[in-house]
């Protein structure tokens, strides 16, 4: 598993090397062999990819030409390239539309250079929310017909077993993590992958990069208790990486260059993940039913949480998730996205093609790649393999973030990581779907800054025709004046059709939710509640999440330093003092904020109220909705419930249960003592036929 450098990223500098490789050839010079990946011509960082890129990947010589109705077949690349024409079509011409009715709302109908400035910036956040509204729309039509014939489950056999020759490894890398509940999970997991009676095709193995002495001792105990238990030596792996290289994905090709080539899948948990043993069994099964998928993602249900926050949050995953998987795969289809866990992966296409070179250049937003999951699903689908999203599947789930904090600071990883994923936009090979992968990720936090500045100079536009006088006469020679209008009836269309745009898709997944059993999440009067108050709720946080995202740019381009560490899981109410910390700047942002527009023009503060309320709010609202108390109290009431409550999964059950039972941690001088730790991480056995 060698990574092959991605060679220059301006195309211009590639075209003008490959106008001088051929007049090289026509001068008669002659060129190193170009299907050698570590050839030396004109572009060595890249000579001969495309000639890797054509070939046959070996592991699908082996299996039968899929059929038409196997989403796997050519048909379904034709159809995806029709449907992204008509989304591309459908947001361009609401962004129009939307636009046209822009420029009435402005004063000088954008004759204007601010107002020319505020109609672009207005353009491309609405073209941004325009994507995020027919994602959900298609994904609501697709769960109200019932059918896909696209779906990557449609062929799916629950009753095949799984040959003997099919091994798959099931990775949970790890790092300084709450080991009680990395090794409850994994036990769950374990016993419900034993009672489906498959357990003997897979594997375990915990990959741990902890630093920490006291949480390694505690992870060795935890691994011989756990094996103990369920009888797993020989069959549940511990390894300890002696050096920490590439993060995550650096602790993954460790394994693969190590075992890799013993198994022909590999499933890859989190550390707060938990997977049925049936969800597991049907994912090896729709690898070998579609032998064109390279990684098949499962969408995580979002369970667990017990402060009001995370319980809004996977109340929000439950509910209007479906919606939005749904429709990425209706635009998406096979080149769609890998969120690095609860997905299962054909290993040997990700040992050839995966291996994550360090981005070219100096500066933040070069080395070594942070986010690698985005990165690793295009090399896959540049490669010929397909990643598909079993938005369907049951039986996959995971953790939220307890507090508001603990969100915005695994956002702050993920920023960095997806402005340094954008480089890659240029890159040669990639497909045209996993581009605009990459240009969505930088705009989902790059929003935030145009979000920022738009309402700033809408602001600055207030101030203008408050503090100065109209101009009649703006461009030179004009016969006619301007005269300046004033339509608060558009403006409150405008905002109207916006609003629209944002809360209709949720609207419409609690009428599906309600379709399909209201009951399970506590009632149609407790559902309604439950949305009005989200609906609410991300009202008052959006501003808060605008002003830290736009910190979280400026900090990734200036190449301020980033703590990158394992998120804490559990209960973590954020303080008094932590919460002043982090939101004082904004609280008085906002004070200042609505003062000045009260001072330039009253009328127009209640529109100003939404963002600077937020903001002036925001520690408070962290504070209390990171609590568990009236997370819990909402738990009675039925708000914010979801149906893995009501109804729990076995897996869960189980999980939270050995949580409760832990027993008190091991101290490092008995691990040292104890020589059975020794053999943790030697799973030496080979099996015939391993694929």
């Amino acid at each position: 598993m060698v990574p092959v450098p991605w060679g220059s990223l301006n195309p211009l500098t590639r075209w003008f090397q490959c106008r001088m490789r051929k007049a090289l050839r026509g001068a008669g010079v002659k060129e190193r062999r170009a299907d050698n990946p570590r050839a030396l011509c004109t572009e060595p960082q890249t000579a001969g990819l495309a000639n890797r890129l054509a070939e046959k990947p070996a592991d699908r010589q082996a299996w039968p030409a899929p059929s038409r109705a196997d989403p796997s077949h050519p048909t379904w690349q034709s159809r995806g390239d029709l449907r992204r024409i008509i989304l591309l079509l459908l947001m361009l011409a609401q962004t129009g539309a939307a636009t046209f009715f822009m420029r009435a709302v402005l004063p000088y109908q954008g004759a204007q250079s601010l107002e020319l400035l505020v109609l672009a910036l207005f353009a491309i956040l609405f073209c941004w929310v325009s994507a995020g509204f027919w994602t959900a729309m298609t994904g609501f039509l697709v769960l109200l017909r019932g059918t896909d014939h696209f779906s990557v489950t449609r062929e799916a056999h629950e009753q095949q077993t799984l040959s003997t020759y099919v091994r798959s490894a099931i990775v949970m890398p790890i790092r300084n993590e709450d080991v009680v509940r990395v090794f409850a999970g994994l036990r769950a997991t374990f016993e419900s992958l034993a009672r489906t009676g498959e357990l003997g095709q897979f594997d375990f193995f915990i990959l741990s990069d902890s630093n920490q002495a006291e949480v390694l001792s505690a992870e060795l105990a935890a691994w011989k208790r756990l094996c103990k238990t369920v009888d797993g030596f020989g069959r549940i792996f511990y390894r300890h990486r002696k050096r920490r290289v590439k993060r995550k994905s650096g602790n993954i090709d460790d394994f693969c260059r190590r075992w890799g080539t013993q198994y022909r899948y590999m499933i890859v948990l989190d550390a707060d993940s938990v997977m049925s043993g049936d969800c597991l069994a049907n994912l090896v099964r729709l690898m070998e039913s579609h032998p064109g998928a390279g990684i098949i993602q499962t969408a995580p249900v979002a369970t667990g949480g017990s402060s009001l926050y995370a319980r809004i949050q996977q109340f929000s995953n439950r509910v209007y998730g479906p919606l939005f998987t749904a429709g990425l795969h209706y635009w998406q289809l096979g080149e769609s996205h890998y969120w690095g866990h609860n997905a299962i992966i054909r290993l040997g296409p990700f040992m050839q093609h995966c291996a994550l070179a360090a981005l070219p250049g100096r500066g933040s937003l070069a080395g070594e790649i942070l986010s690698h999951d985005f990165v690793e699903a295009a090399l896959m689908r540049r490669a010929g393999w397909g990643v598909w999203i079993a938005y369907d599947l049951p039986g996959s789930f995971e953790e939220m973030p307890s507090s508001l904090l603990e969100e915005l600071n695994r956002d702050q990883r993920w920023c960095h990581g997806n402005l340094m994923n954008f480089r890659l936009f240029t890159a040669r090979g990639m497909h045209r779907v996993h581009r605009a992968v990459f240009a969505t990720g930088v705009m989902a936090y790059l929003s935030a800054p145009l979000w920022l500045a738009f309402l700033i100079l809408s602001t600055a536009l207030l101030a203008q025709h408050t503090l100065t006088d109209p101009h009649y006469f703006i461009a030179p020679r004009q016969l006619f004046p301007i005269w300046p209008q004033w339509h608060p009836e558009k403006a409150i269309a405008l905002l109207t059709a916006t609003a629209t745009l944002l809360f209709l898709p949720k609207i419409l997944a609690v009428g599906l939710a309600c379709r399909d059993g209201v009951q399970r999440f506590g009632g149609a009067p407790k559902m309604l509640i439950s949305m009005l108050l989200e609906m609410l709720f991300s009202m008052v946080l959006a501003p808060v999440r605008m002003m830290f995202h736009s910190r979280f740019v400026v900090a990734a381009f200036l190449g301020w330093q980033l703590h990158w560490k394992s998120p804490p899981r559990g209960e973590a109410q954020t303080s008094f003092g932590r919460a002043l910390r982090r939101h004082g700047a904004d609280m008085v942002v906002g004070l200042l904020w609505a003062s000045g527009v009260y001072l330039l023009s009253p009328g127009f503060l209640p529109w100003l109220v939404p963002i600077a309320g937020g903001l002036m709010l925001s520690a408070p609202v962290s504070i209390l909705s990171s609590g568990a108390l009236i997370g819990r109290w909402c738990r009675r009431r039925k708000l914010f419930l979801i149906p893995e409550e009501v109804t729990q999964p076995e897996e869960l059950r189980a999980a939270a249960g050995y949580v409760a039972k832990a027993a008190p941690t091991v101290g490092l001088a008995e691990v040292v003592m104890d020589s059975e730790f020794a053999q943790a991480d030697m799973p030496t056995r080979r099996r015939s036929g391993s694929g």
